[in-house]
């Protein structure tokens, strides 16, 4: 069973910093682009960051660009996403996503991020 576990989320000032990491296992980790998203209460799910298989292109959302930066480790089987400059309105859950378009995707179980003094 393919599982996707996020972790690295919690409590944090303006201004300041987290690390989060999915870890995957039973997945052919170096074939999935992996993905970031997001959802706050009340709001849609949207997608914070992507980084393509085997290491490609990164892309992220306006509202992280600058910000945000994710990298993988395909030894590791382990996405990453490193936030820094963190905002109040950066508050939400956030979720790890393994893809290969048109034909599989696999979900993690989200991670907490609140951002508040």
């Amino acid at each position: 069973q393919v599982r996707l576990v996020e972790s690295g989320g919690g409590l944090v000032q303006p201004g300041g910093s987290l690390r989060l990491s999915c870890a995957t296992s039973r997945l052919t980790f170096s074939r999935y682009a992996m993905s970031w998203y997001r959802q706050a209460p009340g709001k849609e799910r949207e997608l914070v960051a992507t980084i393509g298989s085997f290491g490609g292109i990164a892309n992220y959302s306006e509202s992280v660009k600058g910000r945000f930066t994710i990298s993988r480790d395909n030894a590791k089987n382990t996405v990453y996403l490193q936030m820094n400059s963190l905002k109040p309105e950066d508050t939400a859950v956030y979720y790890c996503k393994a893809s290969i378009p048109r034909i599989s995707n696999y979900w993690g179980q989200g991670t907490q991020v609140t951002v508040s003094s």
